[in-house]
């Protein structure tokens, strides 16, 4: 009981990192709930405890890899509009004594 708890909160998570990701990307939210819906299906009757927690640990995994590595890009005209989350920037400081508290 306690690995299907598991599984709900991790499915819960990628769901609602897939809308923070996407956001505003009706193609991409709709492409991304239906991959991980059809990845949760697929492994659906697993019983083996062992690999059932190595799913959870891969989830979680893309959970991370979601929110730290996406940044969403926009075509306007013949540019590209890049438009990264508030949690994603950082203050490009190369080297500092005293670690900065952030604001």
């Amino acid at each position: 009981m306690e690995s299907r708890m598991k599984v709900l909160r991790v499915f819960k998570a990628l769901h609602k990192t897939r809308m923070i990701v996407f956001q505003e990307d009706h193609k991409a939210l709709t492409a991304a709930k239906l991959k991980i819906n059809e990845e949760f299906r697929k492994n659906m009757h697993e019983t083996s405890e062992e690999n059932i927690q190595k799913m959870i640990k891969t989830a979680s995994n893309v959970d991370v890899v979601l929110r730290s590595g996406v940044v969403q890009m926009e075509h306007v005209g013949e540019k590209l509009l890049l438009r990264p989350r508030e949690d994603l920037l950082l203050e490009n400081v190369p080297y500092c004594d005293t670690p900065r508290k952030k604001s």
